[in-house]
């Protein structure tokens, strides 16, 4: 009876493998295909809207102060808005916007290199979009679906990933014309965590960092 069970067991696990293998290939194809359509359309739309990718330039420069501050990586992740900045994982405000404005003033100085950041979504997007690419090449190339290709894709796309995300970075998702950003106000961003944790939604993940453009404000 036991030797029936195991059996059995070691039968549903093989099958379970076997159904897996099949259906990954099928699964990654449709992500893959889905990725293609959407990442480029998010870029675009960052690259089309220059206050986002300054925001987004000031989001980076200010976890990379406060990461030079802590003296290495930090859980911190951030998101540009049109007319500010969230970074959330951070605990001290006044930190926050000391990091802010001492990066605001060495973009200033032409430090272009703080509006790169290496785990920023960009880079992480890039690196989906380029194991998508690959696979599907890899796919019309041979004719047949394979785990083999997924794995090669996937190598392909960590080692070509940062560098392509920081490229992208660069030249469609950041800009270095902040001259006439200012910081004029920060606000704490509130976890929302439904009603069976209240007391965690009175407790700030994080904070809104506002900007806005000094033109505007002579006007």
């Amino acid at each position: 009876m036991i030797f029936l069970f195991f059996y059995l067991f070691i039968l549903a696990i093989l099958f379970f493998f076997v159904i897996t293998l099949i259906f990954i290939p099928y699964g990654f194809t449709m992500y893959s295909l889905i990725t293609l359509v959407t990442v480029p359309q998010q870029i675009i739309n960052i690259a089309k809207d220059k206050a986002i990718r300054r925001n987004h330039t000031l989001e980076h420069a200010t976890i990379n102060v406060l990461e030079k501050y802590a003296g290495g990586r930090l859980p911190l992740s951030g998101l540009a808005q049109k007319n500010g900045f969230i970074i959330s994982g951070a605990q001290d405000p006044n930190l926050v916007v000391e990091a802010a404005q001492e990066g605001l003033n060495l973009l200033k100085r032409g430090e272009c290199q703080l509006a790169i950041h290496r785990n920023c979504g960009t880079s992480i997007a890039i690196a989906n979009f380029t194991a998508a690419l690959l696979f599907l090449l890899f796919l019309i190339q041979t004719g047949y679906f394979s785990i083999f290709a997924i794995l090669i894709a996937l190598l392909m796309a960590n080692i070509l990933g940062p560098y392509l995300g920081e490229f992208t970075q660069k030249y469609f998702t950041t800009s270095c014309d902040v001259e006439d950003l200012e910081i004029v106000g920060i606000q704490p961003e509130f976890r929302s965590e439904g009603h069976y944790n209240v007391l965690l939604n009175y407790m700030p993940q994080g904070y809104f960092i506002r900007t806005e453009c000094i033109k505007l404000i002579r006007k």
